[in-house]
């Protein structure tokens, strides 16, 4: 029987980095489910009163990294297995901010804004109305909550420790706002046990997070199911959300990382369909989406949608089937 593991995240459930030597924090079953809540990428969280409570890293990196909660040993998890991670339950806490300018990086000397001073936006979150509200001077803006957290990863096979900025074949800091509750996220297993990490709440982020930051927030709860796939063999991560079936590309060169998620998809609609790769392209050309994920974490992201509106008599029909 499935068990449900329900606790406050410490310091001592957090690291900061991804290394495949990590003790893991709990050692479960698969299709058990865990339960826990996040701190702010600030690596704390303010009370309503304005008391703010600090954590570390257990691991005590030298390097600032995302706060992730973890690893998780899954029982039986061994490389070449997939693991699924179904998103139960997503809830923002009170608070978020996101950040622009005042830094160098690619985007910011393109946009010309480096050397402004850095604005920060301060959000409150209106779980009632689903919103997050801000001003800019005289302006009160207001935005939808699509909710979801911004890292979710297996332990890479790669020995030594690596950042969480930039995501990779074994997921990381994939920053896809598609990946909210009822989604299903299909990562590579690539050491035993997986060592799963999850962690960096957004409370809602356009496609690109052109900024550097979602709206970053605290969540005041998360339940994942974890659940090994042995006869699924993937080699990037892949994702069956409301939006649709997602495929991911992570590359320094965007039109290399359009590539990996465009014949990520074109393979999985071969899966789904049985049918040819030029067929499966087609196809594509007409029913996918590519969208640009993030644009900020050292390489950048671009994710491929298929949606699921399409009718499998329809497609028969367009490819003689």
């Amino acid at each position: 029987m499935s068990e449900t593991y329900k606790f406050k995240t410490t310091n001592q459930h957090l690291h900061a980095s991804f290394c495949n030597e990590y003790k893991p924090i709990l050692l479960i079953s698969s299709g058990d489910s865990i339960e826990f809540d996040t701190i702010d990428i600030g690596w704390g969280y303010t009370d309503q009163d304005g008391e703010r409570v600090r954590f570390v890293s257990r691991e005590m990196e030298k390097e600032w990294g995302h706060p992730m909660v973890g690893p998780f040993y899954i029982e039986g998890a061994k490389p070449g297995m997939t693991l699924e991670i179904k998103i139960n339950e997503l809830k923002s806490g009170w608070y978020g901010w996101n950040c622009s300018g005042g830094k160098k990086n690619w985007q910011n000397n393109a946009l010309g804004i480096s050397e402004e001073l850095e604005v920060t936006l301060n959000w409150s979150i209106d779980e009632v109305n689903n919103t997050a509200k801000t001003k800019i001077k005289e302006l009160e803006v207001s935005v939808p909550l699509i909710p979801f957290l911004g890292v979710l990863s297996t332990a890479p096979a790669e020995s030594g420790v690596h950042s969480t900025i930039p995501p990779r074949y074994c997921g990381g800091n994939i920053d896809c706002k598609e990946l909210v509750e009822g989604s299903a996220v299909y990562l590579p297993i690539a050491v035993e046990g997986a060592l799963f990490s999850a962690g960096d709440g957004h409370a809602t982020q356009g496609d690109g997070e052109v900024s550097g930051q979602a709206i970053e927030s605290p969540f005041d709860k998360v339940n994942l199911t974890l659940t090994l796939k042995e006869d699924l063999h993937i080699t990037m991560p892949r994702a069956n959300t409301p939006a649709g079936w997602i495929t991911f590309g992570f590359d320094e060169d965007l039109n290399n990382a359009t590539v990996t998620a465009l014949n990520g998809m074109v393979e999985l609609i071969q899966e789904l369909y049985g049918i040819e790769k030029t067929e499966a392209v087609a196809l594509a050309s007409v029913c996918v989406d590519l969208r640009i994920t993030q644009i900020v974490n050292r390489v950048k992201g671009v994710h491929a949608v298929l949606p699921h509106n399409i009718d499998i008599n329809k497609i028969n029909s367009l490819i003689g089937g």
